[in-house]
């Protein structure tokens, strides 16, 4: 009964790997150990069972084996063609994960000295534009500017005082000068006229020695004429009166003569002191521009005040300080009673507006890249894509703005791949939150053709 049991089951076997295409002297090994020890009766169903899974479970390997090398070449072109694909897209693009994002990181300091009597922002505070930062004691400045105020006001009434005496001192110079050459001309004329008295004078001078020698010579006829009574007493004596007459009129006219050259020596001396005072007009211009250098003297003294005045109104200004741009305060030293110095940085203001990304590409990186190339830019800190643009390539590698720069002149070289700093923006509306912050590692991948 157990023969006639497993002549079926071993022709089913047969069949069966026949159909699989299995090989008869497998099929046969199988089978030999089970006819040299046949199973007992009470195991044989479970035998069955075990070999007829045995069976299944090559048949299905068999399946997938044959499966496999169907669809093998299919699996090894698409793998090829996708390598293929990835080449011809990622030569197209050029990326380096040494970068960070960039930007302005201000050093706001002090312009004046004084105590700190406010600080009214503190780390990682984010402010805007104007607003106040820092005070510093103003009680200094408003006294420096108060007096400067009131040098600046003295010095604009000197000025105008100045500008005031300009004008008066050039009319009366004019009219000086104007006096000064209608008396030369008077004294001339005066001149003039004593040279005519006195040419009259010596006229009548003469006039009167001829009249007087005329007169002392009928005298003189008359006399003889008398003693001997040819001629009365009476004609004599007229005679006599005339002749003292006329040398009277001789002394009267040498008086006269006298008289004029006197006049003459007053005329000329009146006309040397018009002359002098006329010579003395001449400086007039000179006192003119005395008189403008005086007042524009006093215009650059004010113009100093002013300065002056400005630069107090200046540092009364600067003892408040406020945000010169809109942004985060990072690293604040300032603190209320300090004493600062002009030039003193107090606290660092990171503008987080304008930002941008520094990749360090290698040289070899950079044989198609250009400026206004397009760069998608992976940052870890917000795990987003930003999108931007190649903006320039740095004109030297970093190694050359470093404090020792390479010198590869002497001892023994090895070649070392440089990187070259490569400046990307980012697009208009990227950054609209202003998450990104300089020192962020990222990711720009930069499309090259």
């Amino acid at each position: 009964m157990a023969t006639m049991r497993d002549t079926p089951v071993e022709n089913t076997e047969e069949q069966q790997l026949t159909a699989d295409g299995g090989e008869p002297r497998q099929r046969e090994n199988r089978e030999q150990p089970r006819r040299q020890n046949p199973p007992a009766p009470a195991n044989a169903q479970d035998d069955q069972e075990k070999s007829r899974e045995e069976e299944e479970a090559a048949a299905r390997t068999a399946q997938r084996k044959s499966l496999i090398k169907k669809i093998a070449p299919f699996v090894v072109l698409v793998i090829a063609a996708g390598a293929l694909l990835w080449w011809l897209h990622s030569r197209q693009y050029e990326d380096t994960d040494d970068a960070q994002i960039d930007g302005h990181i201000s050093q706001i300091g002090s312009r004046v000295s004084g105590y700190v009597t406010g600080v009214h922002a503190d780390d990682n505070q984010q402010v805007k534009q104007g607003q106040l930062l820092v005070e510093i004691d103003p009680k200094d400045y408003e006294v420096a500017l108060a007096r400067a105020q009131a040098d600046y006001a003295e010095s604009q009434a000197q000025a105008a005082a100045a500008n005031y005496d300009v004008p008066i001192t050039s009319i009366a110079t004019a009219t000086q000068t104007q006096s000064a050459a209608a008396d030369v001309n008077n004294v001339k004329a005066a001149l003039a006229a004593a040279q005519k008295n006195l040419d009259a004078a010596k006229a009548k001078e003469q006039a009167a020695s001829a009249n007087n020698v005329k007169a002392q010579a009928d005298v003189q006829r008359y006399k003889p004429l008398v003693e001997r009574d040819v001629i009365s007493k009476q004609q004599y004596d007229a005679a006599v009166a005339a002749a003292d007459s006329a040398a009277a009129e001789v002394e009267s006219a040498h008086d006269n003569v006298i008289a004029a050259q006197a006049g003459i020596t007053q005329a000329e001396a009146r006309v040397v002191q018009a002359e002098a005072n006329f010579r003395n007009t001449a400086t007039g211009p000179r006192q003119v521009n005395v008189t403008q250098a005086r007042a524009t003297s006093a215009q650059s003294t004010a113009a100093k005040n002013k300065a002056a005045l400005e630069q107090a109104q200046l540092n009364l200004q600067y003892t408040k300080i406020t945000a010169p741009v809109d942004g985060i305060i990072g690293h604040r030293t300032a603190e209320v009673g300090q004493y600062v110095q002009p030039g003193q940085a107090l606290l660092s203001l990171v503008d987080i507006t304008d930002i941008w990304i520094t990749a360090n590409f290698k040289e070899t990186q950079l044989r198609n890249m250009k400026p206004g190339q397009p760069v998608d830019i992976k940052v870890d800190a917000t795990g987003r894509e930003y999108k931007g643009k190649v903006l320039a390539i740095g004109g030297a590698s970093g190694a050359r703005f470093s404090l020792f720069p390479p010198e590869n002149a002497t001892g023994n070289y090895v070649k070392v791949v440089q990187r070259i700093p490569v400046r990307i923006v980012l697009d208009p509306d990227q950054n609209k939150d202003h998450l990104l912050r300089p020192g962020m590692s990222a990711e720009p991948k930069v499309k090259v053709r």
